[in-house]
């Protein structure tokens, strides 16, 4: 996809900078203290959303089809096992307590995101589950594994405000 695409006012930048620094230490999670290199993160989120209608990762080549990169929506799927592993998300826009403290520095991780026909044949997999023992569906949060049964998934995450489309019917 190759369109032009308005460049993000400071103003824009740091708007959304507060709010996801506000967003991610109200739910327990850390911006990278590099204030410089995360609003240049925040500004790139910002154009994907403008190139795109969603804020796919900055690190990460996304198809530009919403269904297909819903893994790839900050804060991606793969951000809490990343933390946990590597004290850092892939693209280091979130970061562990430790990385904040200065404790550890954020170094290069590996991409968890599997190939894209992997990843296809995971979402068939996924679609084909029913959940048993249960009056209603459950459902999963991707991004932080909250988990609801209820006939519809809530539409946003109340733990990390994930919207409605970034959850999976559970079993």
């Amino acid at each position: 996809m190759n369109q032009e695409v308005k460049e993000p006012t400071p103003e824009e930048v740091d708007k959304l900078y507060k709010r996801l620094d506000k967003e991610a230490e109200a739910a327990g999670y850390h911006l990278n203290p590099d204030i410089e290199f995360t609003k240049e993160l925040v500004r790139s989120l910002l154009i994907n959303e403008r190139r795109y209608g969603y804020w796919a990762c900055p690190c990460r080549l996304a198809d530009g089809v919403k269904q297909e990169d819903l893994d790839i929506i900050c804060p991606c799927d793969y951000r809490d096992a990343d933390l946990a592993e590597h004290d850092a998300c892939y693209c280091a826009l979130y970061v562990s307590g430790s990385v904040l403290r200065g404790e550890k520095a954020p170094e290069s991780i590996p991409e968890r995101r599997p190939a894209r026909e992997d990843r296809s044949q995971f979402k068939e997999k996924q679609e084909g589950k029913v959940p048993t023992g249960t009056s209603k569906p459950v459902w999963r949060c991707r991004v932080c594994g909250y988990l609801c049964a209820r006939e519809e998934p809530p539409g946003v995450c109340p733990i990390c405000k994930a919207k409605k489309e970034r959850f999976e019917r559970f079993m």
